[in-house]
Order: C-alpha cells, then structure tokens, then sequence
C-alpha cells in the first residue's frame, strides 16, 4: 500500500458516506466530484478558478496526454501539476474508455491494445505496464490501472471475456506499478450489468489489493435506471475503508444518487460541455441560455448562487454573449456549472455528516420541479 496515501471515513447515512482521502498534495474531501481537465486545461477556465469552484481534485487523461504534448516532454518539463499551474490531487484514468470510444483501427489482445491516433492517425500501443508508465511520467497522485472497457449493451459472454482480461491486466497494472509513496493505484470494477460478474470482478480485485476501487464499465449506453440498479450492490462488494470512485458520471441526478447507493468519488466532462454549448444546471433545473425567453431577463441565472456568473451578469447579458459566440460565455457558464456541482457535493458531505441526507435528497429534487426547467 502506499505510504501518504488513506482514506478517513467520517460518517455514513444509511449507504451514503463522508470521509477525506489524505495524499501529500493535500485533502480530498469525499464525496467528490473531479472536474475533467482532459488536455491538462479543464476548459475555458483558469486553475485558479477551478479551485475557487471547491474542487479538490482534478482529472487528467492519459489517452489524450500520451498523444500530444506526450507524457515524456511534460515530464521533462517538470510533471503534469507544473505544466499545467495545478497544486492539488490529480487522477490520470488509465487510457482504456478513450481507446474504445475515440481511437482507430483499434486491435486488442491480451498484450494490450495497439491503434491509430484519431488526431493524426500514427499508430500507438497502450498496455498495462506502458499505461502504468505513461501516468508515472505524468505524475499522477491517484493512477488509474489498465482496463477494457466494453460498449452497452454487449453479450453476456462478451462482457465476461472483457472483464476476466482486464482482471489480469489488473494485476499486470499493479506489478507495474511497484512501490511508489505517496502516490495511489485504484482497481476498476468490470461486468457490465451482470451481479455475478461484477462480483467475480470485484473479488478478484481485492485479492490484488489497491489503494482504492472504481466501479467502471458504466455511463456507456446503459440509462440511468440500469446504472442505479448496478449501483444497488457493486459499491458493496468493494472495501468498505476505500474509496470508491463511479467512473464518467454524470448528471446532477446521476451524482446523487450515485452517493446515496455509497460512491465517493466521480468525473465528467458534462459541466465544462454544458457550459460551452449553453446548458446551465441550477437548483430549478436546467437552463438553456440560447433560447429567446432570457434575451430581456434581468435576472441571474440562479439568485441563490455566489458564482460570478451570477452575482455580476444578467441572463439577458449570457444570452447575448452566448449568441454572439464571445469566449466569456464559454467562462462563465462553465465557471456557473463548476460551482453548482461542487455546491451540490458540500451539500450532500454537510448532510451525510449530521445523518439528513434523505432531507437534503427530497430537497434537491423538490427544487428541480419548480420550473426553469427547459427543452434541451
């Protein structure tokens, strides 16, 4: 196990739990949310802001990083927190849910995979041991080990093939990754759907024993009500002293009830996207700043928000930027979705903490029935 590196449980309520995962770049308070920062920027915001938002914790990707600017010259140029102005906790994920999703001419044995960049089409191969490399280069706080990760739905058989590879890619990844203090490696739940399989998955991992465990192989084309139904026991074939980090998810109400059924942790590009294309999340709902009701709102966009965003600009002024493709409209509805994930993630750790989690729950969702809710 690494040194500097431990997760404190602090309370649970019922399976939703609060703790702090320490690493010597500093506390993570769980449960957390990562912003995505996939290219060493989490887009259209400086890392100054992203912490003001209450990150802790940022993720990074190998897949991207490995292809340009490469993992070697960000090394050289003094690790990944250096290059890219970021003090606190990085996650690297392991590169395997890019290969399947982006990559060309993808071509998997049980080595690893070899493929074509989708940016330029050279040719590249990803296996444990070079992922492993890749995020040491990096200088990753938390790596996340080797995996396949399968497209839903796939066949039973299929997803059983997946997962019994990435298994042993599993324990390739943990060789690979030897004895580094300080520095964290996660396992990663595979099985799709399956109980069966996610247990045999899960007990596999524990034999290896990581550092902490994700459950991953979701938020790929199952829907929400499969998810959560995955959600009802995979966290609970995991190390109850770990964390446990839900991979790629996800909306708002994916993130809640995610941390009901006992996640810790989870990542996704949504808030960056949204925020880019005009897609706000509030506490009514969701915003589309693009459409004509809000060209002569001066309201903010959630009164309740100390966001920039919102103590200093109208919805009539983020439409308008918006419409008129400014840069700042990118800005600041991204810095807005930053800072409501995050509100919403120190209101489930207040919550937990003093056993009023199912209250906050009901509130949350009584609050997104009152309007502002809009047509994507």
């Amino acid at each position: 196990m690494s040194q500097n590196f431990s997760f404190s449980l602090n309370a649970t309520d019922g399976k939703a739990r609060t703790g702090v995962i320490h690493t010597p770049r500093g506390d993570i308070r769980t449960p957390a949310f990562m912003p995505v920062g996939t290219a060493a920027t989490v887009k259209a915001m400086m890392p100054e802001s992203v912490a003001a938002t209450g990150a802790d914790i940022l993720l990074g990707n190998t897949y991207h990083l490995m292809l340009r600017p490469t993992a070697e010259r960000i090394a050289r140029l003094g690790g990944l927190h250096k290059f890219m102005n970021w003090s606190k906790p990085i996650l690297t994920d392991s590169g395997g849910f890019q290969v399947m999703s982006l990559a060309e001419l993808r071509q998997l044995t049980e080595k690893g995979v070899t493929f074509k960049s989708h940016i330029d089409g050279s040719k590249h191969e990803l296996t444990p041991e070079r992922s492993m490399e890749i995020q040491r280069l990096l200088g990753s706080d938390i790596v996340m080990c080797f995996d396949e990760c399968p497209a839903l739905p796939a066949t039973d058989m299929a997803v059983a093939e997946s997962m019994r590879m990435s298994m042993r890619w599993a324990a390739r990844s943990k060789d690979a990754f030897g004895d580094r203090p300080g520095h964290a490696l996660f396992g990663i739940q595979q099985g799709g759907v399956t109980q069966d399989l996610r247990e045999e998955s899960a007990k596999a991992l524990r034999e290896i024993d990581f550092d902490g465990y994700a459950v991953g192989g979701l938020a790929v084309g199952e829907g929400q009500e499969a998810m959560f139904g995955v959600l009802e026991y995979a966290p609970d074939m995991l190390p109850k002293d770990k964390p446990r980090y839900l991979m790629g998810v996800g909306k708002p109400d994916d993130i809640v009830g995610a941390v009901k059924r006992g996640i810790d942790m989870m990542d996704c590009v949504l808030p960056s996207r949204s925020g880019r294309t005009g897609q706000v999340f509030t506490r009514r709902g969701v915003i589309n700043i693009k459409n004509a009701r809000h060209a002569d709102d001066p309201r903010p966009l959630d009164e309740h928000c100390t966001c920039p965003a919102c103590s200093h600009y109208s919805r009539a002024y983020l439409h308008h930027v918006f419409r008129a493709h400014e840069m700042i409209s990118g800005m600041l509805l991204t810095w807005h979705n930053l800072h409501y994930f995050q509100e919403i993630m120190q209101g489930m750790r207040d919550a937990i903490a003093v056993g009023q989690f199912a209250d906050w729950e009901a509130g949350f969702h009584a609050g997104r029935t009152q309007g502002d809710i809009e047509p994507v």
